[in-house]
């Protein structure tokens, strides 16, 4: 069974190897300049921080992306994009797929020096389980019928049915510190903004609105991450934090596309960092509320789709780093279907599709109106992100066309999520997916998956894409899921509950002074305790 399911995620992943880096991978030369040396700090500019440091807890990737770096799962994926252990050592797998038992390793400690025990593995599941647990992430730990702790490190979990991703989702399970946590209520405790974890950086400080600051941990099992100290310093203007490396104030970010195509093509920062490009498993869509009157009616948002150029996108908005999207999959990978309907663009296809649906031109003010009522309608969407403030700036354009006016409005990210996002409250947003390496997307289009804090916030439901997304996850045959999945995205293409807009590139930049980065499919930062600055290089000593 683990051979199946590392075939699978090969092939998932082929694609992925053929993404390019602007830059070589760095090498250790063996000369004093380059020698492996512990110290400096690494400060990452970011436009969000984390909400919460529960992972369990957290939809933004803020907050998963420091969590990171605080606790583990107990398995992971290595470089060739085979599954390997993480706070399991090994694992066996029944014939029929449905039980795993996981051997832990021994000697772990969390950062406060308990010793890690299955009896934690145990406390993180039932706590993602537990209906009081306000978690998006539960369902795939709801498939397990039995779980028990054989002992101190061993943990076994029984599947009622056949779970293709079973084996991956406990890397994503995050253990929890039973010993401090036991008894509590993980929404109101401390730990959330104070965390101890297994992983390689602990929290030292965190500023709201400024910066947040991980210390290395010197006991982690994997060896003591040679950065001394991490730290995310949020930037909410990309402009502002692009000055910032100019002048070195920061060392790593993500750029925009504007940035990694011109404004970093000069000698200084040829000379002075590393940029890096590659397929992000991502992508962007426009989501309509379905629950609002103007978008029950599928006619209405294919129509709006007909009226956005998605090529438009990807040339003005992304200067050309990245591809139009045609569904939830990255194209090329084996679960994405190039066959569905595609809407190009076609602005008296668009505006026959609205007219079918009873809007027509009134009042002599450019604007369609039904019911009385002119099409007017607001796209939310996050501060700070460009890429999206400027691909509403283009629908909003586009739109304008077929007599549809948009507003739109920006949001601090955890006002966005908590109060619209969670409580419904909008009318079409502009947000993106980071998506899972497996292709199950249950909590994202699953019908029962719509109350508040879950992921299908948009309220879709289909009977038929319930039930294919029940098939998908039941069986471990890959030709066998590539069917559900290819028929799902017809669904949604029918559909249109969201505008698939486009799949961008990753395209991170980071000081030259850092060595040890390796490019994978996975990307950069998979393997970031292993970074580090040779001493001649350091310039940001901490005190003892």
């Amino acid at each position: 069974m683990k051979k199946i399911l590392v075939v699978v995620l090969l092939m998932f992943f082929a694609v992925a190897c053929k993404g390019k880096s602007s830059s070589l991978e760095q090498r250790v030369s063996g000369g004093a300049d380059n020698e492996i040396a512990y110290g400096d700090a690494v400060v990452e500019g970011t436009i969000g921080e984390p909400t919460i440091l529960i992972p369990m807890l957290a939809s933004d990737s803020a907050s998963h992306n420091v969590s990171g770096l605080i606790f583990n799962g107990l398995v992971k994926y290595d470089t060739d994009l085979s599954v390997i252990g993480d706070l399991a050592e090994s694992w066996d797998i029944s014939k029929d797929g449905l039980v795993i038992t996981f051997h832990l390793r021994k000697g772990v400690k969390w950062a406060d020096g308990v010793e890690f025990s299955a009896d934690d593995v145990m406390f993180g599941y039932k706590t993602i389980i537990d209906e009081k647990t306000p978690s998006a992430y539960k369902e795939d730990f709801l498939q397990v019928k039995k779980a028990e702790v054989l002992d101190k490190y061993t943990f076994r979990v029984t599947y009622e049915k056949p779970f293709a991703p079973a084996l991956t989702t406990w890397g994503s399970l995050i253990i929890l510190p039973k010993h401090l946590l036991e008894g509590k209520d993980i929404t109101k405790t401390e730990f959330a903004r104070n965390p101890i974890g297994l992983g390689p950086y602990k929290l030292s400080k965190w500023v709201p609105d400024q910066e947040l600051i991980l210390e290395s941990y010197k006991d982690y099992f994997e060896g003591r991450p040679y950065i001394d100290r991490y730290i995310y310093k949020r930037i909410p203007d990309p402009a502002t934090m692009f000055l910032m490396l100019r002048t070195g104030e920061i060392d790593t970010m993500g750029l925009t596309p504007l940035q990694f195509t011109k404004q970093t093509e000069t000698d200084y920062f040829r000379k002075n960092f590393n940029k890096y490009r590659y397929p992000a498993f991502q992508y962007t869509h426009m989501a309509f509320n379905l629950k609002h009157p103007f978008f029950k009616d599928k006619r209405v948002r294919q129509a709006i789709a007909h009226a956005i150029d998605k090529s438009e996108l990807v040339d003005v908005v992304l200067f050309g780093l990245g591809s139009p999207a045609t569904g939830p999959y990255v194209p090329n990978t084996w679960p994405y279907n190039p066959d569905v309907k595609k809407y190009e663009y076609n602005l008296e296809k668009a505006r026959q599709l609205l007219k079918e649906a009873g809007w027509e031109y009134a009042n002599g003010d450019g604007l369609l109106h039904k019911d009385g009522r002119p099409f007017k309608f607001t796209i939310l969407t996050n501060t700070g992100n460009k890429l999206r403030e400027n691909t509403a700036t283009i629908i909003q354009w586009r739109l304008a066309k077929i007599g549809i006016k948009v507003e739109i409005r920006k949001l601090e990210w955890s006002t966005f999520v908590n109060q619209f996002i969670d409580k419904k409250r909008f009318e079409a947003v502009i947000l993106g997916w980071s998506i899972s390496l497996d292709p199950d997307q249950y909590d994202i289009w699953h019908s029962s998956k719509t109350r508040e804090k879950e992921l299908n916030f948009i309220s879709f439901s289909n009977p038929e894409v319930d039930e294919l997304l029940e098939k998908g996850r039941r069986t471990f045959d890959i030709e066998g899921r590539k069917k559900a999945y290819f028929r799902i995205q017809e669904i949604l293409a029918e559909e249109v509950p969201y505008i698939f807009l486009y799949v961008p590139d990753a395209t991170p930049i980071v000081s030259a002074r850092i060595k040890g980065i390796k490019p994978s499919p996975i990307g950069i930062s998979y393997n970031l305790p292993k970074w580090y600055v040779p001493k001649k290089l350091q310039r940001n000593t901490l005190e003892p």
